[in-house]
């Protein structure tokens, strides 16, 4: 697997990610309301970037951008890639790591669409929000591959308005817009379970005309490219 994101899914919306560095033991241990149950943050972000080297993966840094903002945004870029010279990456140097992870690639927030994540937003509000945040992480580092958080599924009612609405304030700050999606065998008919690839198609397809849209408007010269970061089947019988 080329790229694996961290922290994942909806955990992310509340993470705070000063929780999951140091000494392990000297973790506070604190309430998840996604999943309502205890996180230990016994595995950070130095574990899983350890992890990522050994298994030969680029991680990706998802952002929370549903309690938090730009302020923890640029943080959390401090520590992970800044050499030295700093108070972040000099605590990273204390935790065990001089060397920078040199993330390059990072979402901006996870299914800010979703009313079941944790400081949803609407499409302005979350567009705005990504956009300042992409702006000031590339003034630390203008090379970084940054994501748009695109709709949470096709059935949505905001899909593809929020593309088009999200896109019109982060077009010229990301490089990629993220797409989920997940399948399950509702009516154990292996037939329909099957056929049900043919809605990432359609997903893919119209993601592209939205983005191709927007790159129009703004008469612009990139094209946005995909970022197919969560995707899974449920189940495949319900037996």
């Amino acid at each position: 697997v080329p790229i694996i994101r961290y922290p994942g899914g909806n955990f992310v919306s509340s993470y705070r990610w000063e929780d999951g560095v140091g000494p392990v033991n000297e973790r506070p241990a604190r309430l998840d309301p996604n999943w309502r149950a205890i996180e230990t943050n016994r595995v950070g972000l130095n574990e899983f970037a350890t992890w990522c080297k050994r298994v030969g993966s680029e991680p990706m840094m998802a952002i929370n951008l549903g309690t938090r903002g730009v302020e923890a945004a640029l943080d959390l870029l401090d520590y992970c890639n800044h050499p030295s010279g700093t108070y972040l990456s000099d605590l990273r140097a204390r935790h065990g790591y001089p060397e920078p992870h040199n993330v390059r690639y990072w979402c901006l927030g996870n299914e800010m669409d979703g009313v079941w994540q944790v400081g949803y937003k609407t499409a302005y509000e979350y567009g705005r929000l990504a956009e300042q945040t992409a702006r000031a992480m590339r003034m630390i580092d203008p090379d970084l591959k940054l994501v748009s958080c695109g709709s949470s599924h096709t059935f949505m009612p905001s899909f593809p308005d929020w593309e088009a609405e999200t896109l019109s304030h982060t077009y010229d700050v990301v490089d990629y817009i993220s797409l989920h999606q997940y399948f399950e065998n509702d009516f154990d008919n292996p037939a329909d379970f099957l056929a049900q690839s043919m809605e990432t198609a359609h997903f893919i397809r119209t993601v592209i005309a939205v983005c191709d849209y927007v790159k129009a408007k703004k008469r612009g010269k990139k094209d946005i490219m995909l970022s197919f970061d969560e995707w899974n089947l449920w189940y495949h019988s319900k037996e």
